[in-house]
């Protein structure tokens, strides 16, 4: 028998956001889903996270970790913060609507 995905209370720590733009949205024709994770998630947890919370099959999970910019803000500087983000490629023929939410 196969065994039973369980939802854990920390796979809702590791996806904490879908990344919502032009290049993530051409990116879902391609059967790939980009997030924005945790950043000390690693490439096994995301995957797990991903395949329990919306019940599909992972082929690939990449990461990247966008560096915080230097900003002004009233003549003060300041950094914005690191932001992790994973691009999850989906098996053929499998899809999450980010637009839904978790079930």
């Amino acid at each position: 028998m196969a065994k039973a995905k369980t939802i854990d209370a920390r796979h809702y720590d590791v996806i904490l956001a879908p990344v919502i733009t032009e290049k993530s949205t051409l990116l879902s024709e391609n059967d790939a889903v980009v997030f924005k994770v945790a950043n000390d998630a690693t490439k096994p947890a995301i995957k797990a996270a991903v395949e329990a919370l919306f019940d599909v099959k992972v082929l690939s999970v990449n990461t990247l970790i966008t560096k915080g910019k230097t900003k002004r803000w009233k003549g003060k500087p300041y950094t914005r913060s690191d932001v992790k983000k994973a691009i999850v490629r989906l098996a053929e023929g499998q899809s999450i609507d980010i637009t839904e939410g978790v079930r």
